[in-house]
């Protein structure tokens, strides 16, 4: 691959820059009331940066921004992924608010309430634009959002004397790009990799390839700005760079730790709006932001307030709040595997709840193990050679885990049973129960079932949220004297309730065997099918009996609801050799159209034959490249 030519860049953003001054007002908006505001957004990165004291790191241009900008230190997405994260970004609702926002890749039906906020911006007289991407994870529309929203959208287009707020995001760094990989000036040899990897050529690749794509980046970041300069503009424009999630290096993007949640965020602001930030020039914030305040800010930056169902706080402008204590964040489905995680840090520590702990970490999925990267490691975990450290991702998960990450950064200790953290420990369980119940957490709700949704989770009694997060933490807790708390509940009149208890004996794997009866007993009479998967993996486990198998391949093959037909496959998936009679359903799962289903097929296709390698061709980059044309504002 060709290494990175950031002159020919620079050159063509100040040729695009000079093209552009006949389109603009010349210099600036004479008298101009409010500012203009520009986010700069990269994809998929950590601060892999010059300015967070990465040697490294190659990035004039973010550092030369946070010289003279705001750095903030300790800033989080909301979820490690990118379509959760937006929907949260351009609504100011946590995404597991509004089920199934929360997983990724699905299409929440949302309220009137839950408009894009730019909508604000744009009654106040802003011109809004987004170039390009939208992924927003719900029936939003981003023509009724934005003035303009495509390859083709930039501020330059605003009427005379308008302000604007324009996005342009970055997809340099996406996951994707390292699957290819791209020589620079950090080679593989340069590496420090962290405790929890093993050290393998493509590991070291991957790694090499992400500090060269964000030096590609950063050059592209200097052309925008460079449009700003020439066109007279910087002197009204506050500018923010961040990047949407963690990075996709192994156990980061997709993953409750720091390396899935915590990004970058640098802002300008420049001497003409000074009063509208914290912080002087140069500074360091280290109180903790989430991007679920981002709407909030920009609102509060040109002097709108924050819209009561916002959930979030501006941390600039003249509504700005005082500087939060905690950051929150979460997963449940990502691609085509389920898990469900909550996570809460103060940039300190970390604790992470774990209420899947019967899957593992490293559950395959399609797209991830295209990187190299996540080949060699499982690879060397099935060859054996990894430390306790390394291999620990290849296995069942705890209930909670508490990281000082001060000491510990890279999260390889848990601190969970340490006396000397039980005042930090209790402080954060209480914090992230009081964040799910303030936010009500749809994360508990399985995919498909009709209590799924902003406005349907909460009507009176349609969702006892704080019954729902008792039960659902004994189940993970998975503890054999709870089995038969969990048992009684199997019969609930409620269908949540109902599948947490099938949960809680699925977790609790052979312990549950004296429960077999009980089981058998519910399966014939459960009527939601979601309940009906976790009870056939139950018994599937459990017995040999046909009958629960029979049962996943029905709804595996004939469920109307794709993410039901999701749930079936996953728990074939976990059962091993019980699962062969599904092959034929199997095979049709992986020639269906849902890109979903066809990786889970694929992979056990794979599995079912004896034939799986962590580099066999689960993955088809040439069928992803042709769903990223058909829908180009669109990426993993």
């Amino acid at each position: 691959m060709a290494a990175i030519n950031r002159r020919n860049l620079l050159a063509a953003g100040a040729a695009a820059a000079a093209a552009s001054l006949s389109d603009v007002a010349m210099g600036k908006d004479k008298g101009a009331a409010r500012p203009n505001i520009l986010w700069l957004v990269s994809e998929d990165n950590n601060p892999f940066i010059g300015a967070y004291g990465d040697r490294l790191a190659h990035t004039p241009t973010i550092d030369g921004l946070a010289r003279k900008g705001l750095l903030y230190r300790n800033v989080y997405t909301t979820a490690p992924v990118c379509a959760p994260t937006r929907f949260g970004i351009i609504t100011g609702v946590h995404p597991e608010s509004a089920a199934p926002a929360h997983n990724m890749r699905a299409g929440a039906r949302l309220p009137a309430l839950l408009t894009g906020f730019p909508t604000y911006l744009r009654e106040q007289g802003y011109y809004c634009t987004n170039n390009a991407k939208t992924d927003y994870n719900s029936d939003l529309k981003p023509d009724q959002i934005w003035d303009e929203s495509s390859k083709k959208a930039h501020w330059r287009n605003r009427p005379d004397g308008a302000p604007f707020f324009a996005v342009f995001n970055h997809e340099t760094t996406h996951e994707s790009r390292i699957f290819q990989p791209l020589e620079g000036r950090v080679k593989p040899e340069d590496i420090k990799l962290p405790a929890y990897l093993p050290d393998t050529p493509g590991i070291r690749r991957d790694f090499a390839t992400y500090y060269n794509r964000m030096e590609q980046m950063d050059a592209e970041l200097a052309v925008k700005l460079a449009e700003l300069e020439a066109a007279g503009l910087a002197d009204d424009t506050i500018i923010f760079y961040y990047s949407d999630n963690g990075g996709v290096l192994p156990r980061s993007k997709r993953y409750c730790y720091d390396e899935g949640h915590r990004c970058a965020m640098v802002i300008h602001v420049p001497e003409k709006w000074r009063h509208l930030s914290p912080a002087a020039p140069g500074s360091e914030i280290a109180a903790p932001v989430t991007f679920i305040d981002l709407a909030p800010t920009v609102l509060s930056l040109a002097g709108i307030a924050r819209p009561d169902h916002m959930q979030g706080s501006a941390f600039l402008g003249r509504f700005a709040g005082k500087p939060k204590s905690f950051a929150f964040g979460m997963r449940n489905r990502m691609d085509e595997r389920y898990d469900m995680v909550r996570t809460v840090t103060d940039g300190r520590y970390r604790y992470i709840r774990n209420y899947s702990p019967h899957r593992i970490w490293g559950q395959h999925g399609s797209f991830q193990w295209a990187a190299k990267g996540y080949q060699d490691w499982e690879a060397a975990h099935i060859a054996g050679t990894l430390t306790p450290e390394q291999d620990a991702f290849w296995g069942t998960k705890p209930f909670e885990e508490f990281f000082d990450l001060s000491e510990d950064p890279d999260q390889v200790r848990n601190l969970i049973d340490s006396d000397g953290h039980r005042t930090w420990i209790a402080r954060m369980r209480q914090a992230l129960d009081q964040h799910m119940v303030d936010v009500n957490d749809n994360g508990f709700i399985p995919e498909g079932s009709p209590l799924e949704g902003y406005d349907e989770s909460r009507r009176k009694g349609a969702y006892p949220l704080q019954g729902i997060m008792a039960l659902a933490a004994v189940a993970a807790r998975g503890r054999a004297g709870d089995l038969p708390y969990l048992a009684s509940h199997l019969a609930d009149a409620h269908e949540v309730l109902r599948y947490w208890a099938a949960q809680g004996l699925l977790i609790a794997g052979e312990n549950a065997r004296p429960y077999i009866p009980h089981l058998r007993d519910r399966i014939e009479k459960e009527d939601s099918p979601q309940v009906r998967v976790a009870l056939a993996e139950a018994l599937a486990r459990l017995t040999d009996d046909a009958q629960p198998v029979s049962l996943l391949i029905e709804l595996l093959e004939t469920h109307p609801h794709a993410r039901v037909r999701l749930q079936a496959i996953n728990a074939l998936t976990y059962i091993g050799e019980k699962a062969k009679p599904a092959r034929d359903a199997v095979r049709r799962a992986s020639e269906s159209d849902d890109e979903y289903l066809i990786g889970a097929g694929r992979y056990l296709n794979f599995i079912l034959d004896g034939s799986y390698t962590p580099t066999s061709p689960v993955f088809d980059y040439d069928a992803f490249i042709k769903r990223m044309q058909a829908r180009p504002n669109v990426v993993g």
